[in-house]
């Protein structure tokens, strides 16, 4: 066996770029729209510093800024911006309450009927909103039911990404795989030229996560309201005449029977003293404490005392006459992808203003948020957080019709719209004539979008808020490495070493390899960037072993969509993992077998249908 040497320099400066790629898109430290703007920014530069020529054309380091302008964003933009209308007007929330009513009748066959529908609404929309519809219906109905709603969120999550591999619209990845390969002169996909064998593969994976995902994940019931055993960090101020003013600090552990977990005491901002037992606490003092809501409350009315948000020293929830109503009620929110609260703060947002609550403390990727100096109003918030909020029973109530947040409570009652059959009339449109040939996606999902604008389904404030830096950046970055790696023959040479250290392989051994390869690359860095890279690479071993390269291209497409086996593989395994409380375990758990399940059925698959 002999490896081949790379073809030129400037070839093996893009395979390191890449290999640095994927180690800045595993880092959690950075943002990946970071870490995207890094590499981008090297490949422009570099290829201006040092030109590229092969047969007399150069490669203009401009030409990388390409991606901007490239359909497969424009598509991708477009549906985002739909799919913003779609949970904007409510229109899939009948859905919710029909799912709800099944699962009072039979809990077992409702939830294969949540998996079936989950995924195949998701073939043609964001499974985003999906997940957010499906969570707070899935809670609700665990909690009448007394079904642990660990055992079914996972399985609802992960049916929702089965069903985006299915057609070309699915997922953006999809929408990517289909591009690189036609601006590498493949026939182009149409909306279901793959989908026969993905619908085989995912009814074969629904059915793993409907009888056996489930008994595999723990029993651990999630209780939502104000009885949440999720852990919040708070301050309860020690007030002046109550029962600690002029107390040691053993006091309050005694008066709370040694209960009171106390992280911290601070006496005036930043000013922490040593937690010693004989220390006298002063009013105005500080417990920085960590607990269940409902243990937060009961240790503010044994103490006598205040709780604050987190790091404020002069905000008493009491002060405000909204929060000194009687009929107070505590809720948690999360933060989801699209959400207006993320990348931003509750000052910013104005939270207050907004909906007369306080934010009382955050919960952030089931462990203390541990900047416990900052205020909860000016952390910035991302995917996943849950805030704990205070306020009237009416505000709460109010609370639960925006779709700025997922309130995690055990409601039935989801927002509706009378927009909403408008709404999914023009997403119906739009897939059928992306399906007929009518219109290509990238100018049928603009104008789907467009008419969404213009018959009042959502605002231009609500389709900005829909796109997301990251998505974009990381597609833009991806295409132009895509283009280095091909232009250069980085793709080609990766392509032979593949096969060279395949030896005497058959092909279809050759394309399980390379479709495991790309599932283990997906659960590690984005699957956005996983399937552009690898698609040069598959069309360049096709064309070492002189097949057709649409199914080593399915192999990088399905390789690339199986992201269940960590919870940062896609946004909404973030959302699952929060609501459902799993642990980074519970994702190995039940996503390597689903994994493995999927891979050996592509395995069979492709090479029946395509070789």
């Amino acid at each position: 066996m002999t490896i081949p040497l790379p073809p030129n320099p400037h070839a093996v400066g893009v395979l390191l770029l890449t290999g640095l790629a994927l180690i800045l898109f595993s880092r959690d430290k950075l943002p990946l729209e970071t870490s995207s703007l890094v590499i981008l920014v090297c490949l422009a530069v570099g290829f201006e510093v040092a030109p590229f020529e092969a047969d007399g054309t150069r490669l203009h380091a401009v030409d990388f800024f390409l991606g901007f302008g490239n359909e497969a964003l424009v598509a991708v933009c477009a549906l985002m911006i739909m799919g913003q209308g779609i949970l904007r007007t409510g229109a899939l929330d009948p859905v919710g309450r029909t799912l709800a009513r099944f699962w009072r009748v039979s809990p077992g066959l409702s939830l294969l009927l949540t998996l079936i529908l989950g995924g195949f609404i998701s073939a043609f929309i964001n499974n985003v909103p999906v997940v957010v519809l499906l969570l707070p219906v899935l809670i609700s109905v665990s909690l009448k039911t007394d079904t642990p709603a660990a055992r079914v969120l996972m399985p609802m999550g992960f049916s929702t990404l089965l069903g985006g591999s299915t057609t070309t619209i699915g997922t953006s990845t999809n929408l990517l795989v289909v591009a690189v390969a036609m601006n590498m002169g493949l026939t182009p996909f149409n909306m279901f030229d793959f989908a026969v064998p993905a619908v085989i593969a995912g009814l074969i994976g629904t059915l793993y996560l409907w009888l056996i995902a489930p008994r595999l994940l723990p029993e651990r019931k999630i209780c939502l309201t104000d009885a949440s055993p999720r852990i919040f960090t708070a301050h309860l101020a020690v007030t002046q005449g109550g029962p600690l003013d002029g107390q040691p600090l053993l006091k309050a552990l005694e008066m709370t029977g040694n209960k009171m977990k106390i992280d911290a005491l601070e006496r005036g901002e930043g000013n922490q003293l040593m937690l010693l037992p004989d220390v006298v606490l002063a009013p105005g003092d500080h417990l920085v404490v960590s607990d269940t809501p409902k243990k937060l409350k009961e240790f503010e009315t044994i103490l006598s005392g205040t709780l604050f948000p987190v790091g404020s020293d002069d905000e008493p929830i009491i002060d405000d006459s909204a929060m000194s109503e009687p009929d107070q009620q505590i809720t948690e929110i999360a933060v989801f992808q699209g959400s207006r609260l993320h990348g931003t703060t509750l000052s910013d947002y104005h939270f207050f203003e907004r909906t007369g609550l306080v934010a009382l403390a955050i919960h952030r990727s089931g462990k203390r948020y541990e900047r416990i100096e900052d205020h909860v109003s000016d952390i910035r918030l991302r995917v996943g957080d849950i805030l704990l909020v205070q306020g009237p029973r009416r505000n709460i109530a109010d609370l639960k019709g925006t779709t700025d947040f997922l309130v995690l409570d055990s409601t039935m009652d989801l927002p509706y719209s009378s927009k909403a059959s408008l709404a999914l009339g023009i997403m119906l449109a739009v897939i059928v004539a992306a399906a007929v040939g009518v219109l290509p996606i990238a100018i049928s999902a603009t104008a789907g979008a467009l008419l969404m604008i213009l018959t009042g389904c959502l605002t231009w404030r609500d389709a900005t808020r829909a796109l997301s830096a990251q998505v974009v950046l990381i597609v833009v970055t991806s295409l132009a490495l895509g283009t280095a790696m091909i232009e250069t023959g980085g793709a080609q040479y990766l392509g032979s070493v593949f096969v060279a250290l395949s030896g005497n392989a058959s092909p279809a051994m050759v394309l399980s390899g390379l479709m495991l390869l790309m599932a283990g690359l997906t659960n590690v860095i984005s699957n956005n960037a996983t399937a552009v890279i690898g698609t040069p690479i598959a069309v360049s071993i096709a064309r070492h072993l002189n097949l057709p390269p649409e199914p080593f291209v399915l192999a990088v497409l399905f390789g690339a969509n199986m992201s269940y086996a960590t919870p940062m593989a896609y946004k909404t395994n973030l959302l699952v993992m929060n609501a459902g409380e799993y642990a980074f375990s519970d994702f190995l758990k039940v996503g390597v077998p689903l994994v493995l399940i999927m891979w050996g059925a592509f395995s069979f698959l492709l090479p029946f249908f395509y070789m």
